[in-house]
């Protein structure tokens, strides 16, 4: 399995690269939220020659709005992987199964061609809030506690987030960086 780390404005923009192989970026949260980092986070896994991800913090409610911010707010080029972050709010509110599903629909709608659409979210959300099963073009669990890459789930997933320690760290299915870009469609722009 390959490691990569996700990062937000908590993080420095050159947050250490060594040894991973993706990163995945805050671009977005809401309606209008922009990580102010994400240039530079990502020009920084960019430069390290890492498959980079953005996501979005999904809220309830205006779904095709956040969508759209998320596309023109985050700094995804072609062959980027794009996610949904749906889990609990700092407000203790939720989007719905409903609503993360109509949010994949729109990225796939506005970007879907030249991105892999993927969810993000932990093991009590997939297992007990969501009813359709819809992870996009892949899944992405969190889950603390566990062995890297042994997720107590029997869907099949792509990344597992499995500590927080020193950064967010992630393990994917796949064992090297080239079948990870192959899934992706191709890295930095570049079709595979």
């Amino acid at each position: 399995m390959i490691k990569g780390y996700d990062v937000s404005v908590f993080q420095d923009a050159n947050f250490p690269t060594a040894g991973i192989s993706f990163a995945f970026i805050k671009g977005t949260e809401g309606r209008s939220y922009v990580n102010p980092k994400q240039k530079e986070q990502a020009a920084h896994a960019r430069a390290a020659g890492l498959v980079v991800g953005f996501y979005h913090f999904l809220h309830p409610g205006h779904i095709k709005e956040q969508a759209a911010h998320f596309v023109e707010g985050s700094a995804s080029i072609e062959h980027d992987m794009l996610v949904v972050d749906w889990e609990t709010n700092p407000d203790g509110t939720a989007a719905s199964c409903a609503e993360k599903d109509s949010f994949i629909a729109e990225v796939r709608r506005l970007r879907g061609s030249h991105h892999k659409v993927g969810l993000y979210c932990n093991r009590d959300f997939w297992r007990h809030r969501d009813t359709t099963g819809n992870a996009g073009d892949f899944l992405w669990i969190a889950e603390y506690g566990v062995t890297a890459g042994k997720p107590n789930i029997h869907s099949k997933w792509v990344f597992h987030q499995y500590t927080d320690r020193p950064l967010d760290t992630n393990v994917s299915v796949y064992t090297s960086k080239a079948e990870l870009v192959a899934f992706a469609g191709g890295i930095n722009g570049v079709k595979n």
